[in-house]
């Protein structure tokens, strides 16, 4: 291809119209060119999306499809054929990874390099050269920068200390979040409405202007800038905009039906003049809309472009028919969308399976089971796995904890996609930080990390003073810090800071002596004539007053960005973990060990990843984990959004599925710990929308997912009731009691039991005065069922409280209550 000066080619456009594109293309040599090999590498349907160039074009494109293959043929055969040169296309994608690789297509299917596209690429990049041109028509300079995030908070605080408001309860974050909204819709202050403007203590629209103001007068935009600034231009300078519409003789867009109301309303204006705009996209695969995207973008296309032609390619390369037909089956239950079906010409293959589990521990071990049959060719009737063919998809990232514990104690090597590994992440170092300093008071680095998270007012000054009051006394920096704070050291805000996180260390770590002492198993340490008062609080519950009294709980609570309800769930998720230990000290020694264990060679992996993330991607083998109500479909999701929201979740089980080629298994577990407390899940809605004709039910039997009544000593309940489902009844033949699951708690209570004469019974009177399922009462955590005897260890589930462990001699029974003054 021929150079071009950009300039010039700018100057040409602006020019009024000369011969039409069909007498250039007829006049032009390079389209003497015969039809290029690339267009019988198409089928039907994607040939015809590919020689349909004149007008407005729809490739309705079904997940595995070829769109990709499609799209680039396409910009070859506008360059082939001469209808446009390369600058007078524009091709816009969501990633720069998306850009890169359809240029090199292109130039593969061309059969030589593609110079001059300056307008392939992403959204974002494409804009930031438009507005450089431009730039002074919205009161900057072409040197404009861009501001990062960070940059945003830091000005955005500036702002809201100014007009007085408290920033603690009004935070930076929030704000933001609220004007790249508003941006995301291409609202400007004076666009945006009273109702909104009035949010933010009555003083958004108010901040959002001041904040466009600042940025001019800094000569910088932010990212929601880019769209905003060139939708206002262009709707402002029509003369402009016209030289645009005859420069961009053909627009081609990637994932349509991730646009925004920006994206949409850019992308509307330019192709306004000749209307020759093809958009690829699936209606079934918008999954974005918690960050803008707008499924009615691609819903609304013919009506915003009459005439326009849609082409759907619905011919499936990549999974097999059993998994096309689970796929469609639970999308169909969708009414917001255009529609389409699937098909593959491949063979049926094994079908979708579905399977049930006793709790989420079980079902992260059974996939590690599973994963390791098939990596060393032991499933029956399936090839043998490459690690790296197998990936785990969870609908929140909180999931991963249980599946990389148990992949790390089992040596079983992995990667997290989209993000770090479980104990790898910020807010799960943060916490075990506190959890380390409780436990360890001389840990300096724990120290370092959690003087100022959350904010103390501890500076770099403030810290300095503390690292020297401690090498000057040779104490740890947490003695350090107290000498400071008594001597005078520190001033204002640092000084009563760290004197409350001194005086709380202090409380934490006693409550912890206090439940190590009470979990020890030593017969020296309990013996008969020792007086002995129970820990205040257990482990978990010490572990939970942490993370509350720090404000580090409360920090994630008042960040609005979209992270923020993820890292809580991942906290949660951490005190889940601690129930599996005897206290705080072992389990950071457990997660130590494992983490030391865990290599980072090169070499096959399993790929854990959420379900957002995995879009685009594809797997022989894949794992759908955590399909119960309230997880997946999310409760919060439907609580924000309502049936918009369910629908976005069905769209994200269609992605889950469709990410599988060859294997796609379906899990559910009959109950999970929320919050400390065992609950009965209800499998999820989606599980009775898959067809029962392209689904194996492996699920155990008798687990359904509602159970009724209490639990036993095991854990599990006495009275299982199926949910309606016709899975789960053809699962529930037989009793619940001969499933893996109840072998598997009955050999851990044996275990327990085992070790049960390690202990040296205090008051055997008061132990053999009750029996499992007798009602008792305690003074300060109320009336409770005793569930499990170990010695004269009694397991407590308190009505109000949560499970305990009591010394027998601590409790009465419930009818002796009466006699205990309040």
């Amino acid at each position: 291809m021929s150079s071009f000066n950009e300039d010039d080619a700018f100057e040409a456009a602006a020019q009024p119209p000369g011969p039409s594109l069909s007498q250039l293309a007829m006049g032009n040599a390079m389209a003497a060119r015969q039809p290029a090999d690339y267009l019988d590498t198409l089928n039907h349907a994607q040939r015809e999306a590919v020689e349909t160039l004149d007008g407005p074009v729809l490739m309705l494109a079904g997940a595995g499809t070829g769109k990709t293959k499609a799209l680039t043929a396409r910009i070859a055969h506008l360059l082939n054929t001469g209808r446009a040169r390369p600058n007078e296309i524009l091709a816009v994608t969501f990633t720069n990874k998306a850009a890169r690789e359809m240029k090199e297509r292109v130039a593969t299917l061309m059969n030589q390099p593609i110079d001059g596209m300056p307008w392939l690429g992403t959204f974002h990049s494409v804009c930031v050269k438009l507005l450089r041109r431009h730039a002074e028509l919205v009161g900057l300079k072409s040197n404009f920068t861009i501001l990062d995030t960070d940059d945003q908070i830091r000005l955005l605080k500036q702002l809201i200390n100014a007009a007085g408001i408290d920033e603690k309860r009004w935070p930076a974050r929030q704000l933001s979040g609220m004007i790249d909204s508003w941006k995301n819709r291409a609202l400007t202050p004076e666009k945006v409405s009273s109702g909104e403007g009035s949010e933010f203590n009555g003083l958004g629209v108010k901040l959002y202007t001041q904040y466009q103001d600042r940025l001019v007068t800094l000569n910088a935009v932010d990212f929601g800038d880019l769209l905003l600034h060139m939708v206002t231009i262009f709707q402002k300078n029509p003369d402009l905009l016209e030289q645009y519409q005859r420069w961009f003789r053909y627009i081609l867009v990637d994932e349509y039906q991730d646009t925004n109301v920006a994206q949409y309303l850019w992308l509307r204006l330019l192709a306004g003049g000749h209307k020759n705009i093809c958009c690829v996209g699936d209606d079934d695969q918008s999954i974005y809309g918690w960050r803008g995207a707008e499924v009615g973008n691609i819903l609304r296309f013919e009506k915003d472009f009459p005439g326009a032609k849609v082409v759907r390619l619905e011919q499936n390369y990549r999974s097999t028919p059993h998994i096309l037909a689970a796929a469609s089956s639970v999308i169909a239950g969708n009414s917001d969308r255009l529609g389409k079906e699937l098909w593959t010409a491949e063979t049926d293959g094994e079908k979708v399976r579905l399977v049930g589990h006793w709790d989420g521990e079980e079902e992260a071990r059974w996939v590690g089971e599973e994963i390791e049959a098939m990596h060393g060719g032991t499933r029956s009737r399936l090839r043998k796995y490459s690690l790296d063919d197998m990936a785990i998809l969870v609908r929140a990232s909180h999931q991963m904890r249980a599946f990389e514990d148990r992949f790390l104690s089992i040596g079983l090597p992995y990667r997290v996609i989209g993000g770090p590994r479980f104990y790898e992440r910020m807010e799960i170092r943060d916490a075990m930080a506190y959890f380390r300093i409780v436990t360890q008071p001389e840990d300096d680095l724990a120290f370092e990390r959690i003087i100022n998270t959350p904010k103390r007012g501890v500076g770099d000054k403030a810290l300095q003073e503390i690292q020297i009051a401690a090498r000057s006394n040779g104490v740890s920096l947490l003695e350090g810090a107290r000498i400071a704070v008594e001597d005078g050291l520190l001033k204002g805000k640092a000084r009563a800071g760290v004197a409350q996180l001194v005086e709380q260390i202090e409380q934490w770590a006693s409550l912890n002596v206090q439940q190590i002492r009470y979990g020890v198993e030593d017969e020296d340490a309990l013996v008969e004539d020792v007086s002995y008062e129970p820990a205040e609080i257990g482990h978990i519950e010490l572990a939970e007053k942490i993370l509350d009294e720090s404000g580090y709980t409360a920090m994630w609570q008042n960040d609005k960005t979209p992270e923020a309800p993820g890292r809580l769930e991942n906290l949660k998720e951490l005190v889940k973990a601690l129930e599996q230990f005897e206290n705080l000290a072992g389990f950071l020694e457990h997660v130590s060990l494992i983490m030391d264990n865990d290599s980072e060679k090169d070499g096959e992996k399993v790929t854990i990843m959420t379900l957002h993330g995995a879009k685009g991607l594809e797997f022989p083998v894949v794992f759908l984990p955590g399909w119960e109500e309230g997880l997946f479909p999310s409760q919060r999701s439907m609580d924000e959004s309502g049936i918009k929201g369910l629908e976005e979740e069905r769209r994200l089980a269609y992605v889950g599925i469709t990410r599988a080629e060859e294997l796609c298994t379906i899990s559910f577990a009959a109950n999970r710990r929320v919050y400390g407390q065992w609950q009965s899940q209800l499998a999820s809605r989606f599980i009775d929308e898959l067809p029962a004709d392209h689904v194996d039910v492996e699920t155990p039997s008798g687990l359904g997912g509602r159970q009724a009544g209490g639990y036993g000593s095991t854990g599990m309940s006495y009275e299982p009731e199926p949910i309606e489902s016709s899975f789960s009844r053809k699962a529930a033949k037989a009793d619940v009691y001969s499933s893996p699951g109840w072998k598997r708690m009955q050999a851990r209570t044996a275990q327990r039991g085992a070790r049960s004469p390690k202990m040296t019974t205090i008051d055997a009177k008061a132990a053999a005065s009750f029996t499992e399922g007798t009602r008792v009462f305690h003074k300060k955590f109320g009336y409770g069922e005793v569930m499990e005897i170990e010695g004269d260890k009694l397991t407590i589930e308190f009505d109000h409280s949560g499970t305990k462990k009591l010394m027998a001699s601590f409790v009465l029974p419930a009818d002796q209550a009466g006699d205990v003054p309040f």
